[in-house]
């Protein structure tokens, strides 16, 4: 995506907040605002003292409130001079795997192989997707993360009162959620908490895993077993706090990677479901059951299971 950067001088901007930003960190405010403007700039002059807020001088961290008035300095603001194109499987998924959708929220069955947001190496992800898709709408903003691989239930918020009413629902017991899993070897206990602590870690090359720890942050997971195969197990995973990586870390843990996991399986047991046609992570968002935000109505979501996962399913033998 080409880059230039507007040569028109820039002005001094006035924004009065409305409803979609109440409660929102002046931070994450001006990245919306000023897109294409280094992160370090923006600090800069909030620490300078040139974005005021009613006049006055605020902290970066400062949460916004309706009618607040903020003045924004003259930028320069990086600006595209191509239109952002979506890969055409993703599009396509932003526009027809929607399985719920009001005023306040959206519940996306996400597929495997596209980031939830863009980052190093990744120009753009769902939820810029979404919001290059529907420009009209003026808040959008994730609910949680999935990763990458990872396909299913996935939240999207459509005002600020919900995501921070959601946000507080993920962090307490407020949300139910279940995935499926398919496990390595055969897997006998018909029900498992695991709640060994995770640690992230950060390797040579830079890139992020996670490891049972004594020294890290509890995680607590709960499986249960669901179908027996010869050499496979599939089980259902609840996890009840939401670390990184944590189900795929704790399945490991026990002994039983999930397939297709190239960071914590084992390498010649994803090159033989490769060569079978198999090329992801066997990990879906089944489920998601938690009480409506604004109602207080009890929703039950469900993601159907991939076509290429019960398709792996039913090519193997069961006991």
């Amino acid at each position: 995506m080409k880059i230039a950067v507007d040569t028109k001088k820039p002005e001094v901007r006035f924004v009065t907040v409305g409803p979609e930003n109440d409660g929102q960190r002046l931070d994450n405010f001006l990245f919306s605002e000023l897109k294409g403007v280094p992160k370090t700039r923006i600090y800069r002059i909030v620490r300078k003292g040139e974005v005021r807020v009613n006049k006055g001088r605020v902290d970066a961290k400062y949460r916004l409130k309706i009618h607040d008035r903020v003045r924004i300095p003259p930028v320069r603001v990086a600006t595209n001079t191509a239109e952002v194109q979506l890969q055409p499987r993703l599009k396509e998924a932003l526009q027809s795997n929607i399985l719920y959708e009001d005023e306040g929220f959206l519940l996306l069955n996400k597929p495997s192989g596209f980031a939830v947001h863009g980052g190093t190496g990744i120009q753009s992800g769902v939820i810029e997707g979404f919001r290059y898709l529907r420009p009209q709408q003026k808040f959008c903003e994730l609910v949680h993360r999935l990763d990458k691989e990872t396909s299913g239930c996935l939240l999207i918020a459509k005002k600020r009162s919900v995501l921070t009413a959601l946000h507080e629902m993920f962090q307490g017991d407020g949300i139910k959620k279940t995935y499926v899993a398919l496990l390595e070897g055969s897997w006998r206990n018909q029900k498992q908490k695991v709640t060994q602590p995770l640690l992230k870690n950060m390797n040579q090359g830079g890139e992020r895993f996670v490891r049972v720890d004594e020294r890290g942050k509890s995680a607590i997971t709960r499986f249960t077993l669901r179908q027996r195969f010869q050499q496979l197990t599939l089980v259902q995973a609840e996890p009840e706090t939401g670390r990184t990586h944590q189900i795929r870390v704790h399945a490991a843990w026990m002994g039983h990677p999930i397939i297709g996991d190239t960071k914590y399986g084992r390498e010649d047991v994803n090159s033989h479901y490769k060569q079978k046609g198999f090329h992801r992570l066997f990990l879906h968002a089944e489920a998601l059951s938690f009480k409506h935000p604004v109602s207080g109505e009890l929703m039950n979501f469900t993601a159907p299971l991939p076509e290429e996962l019960q398709r792996l399913l039913n090519n193997e033998k069961t006991i």
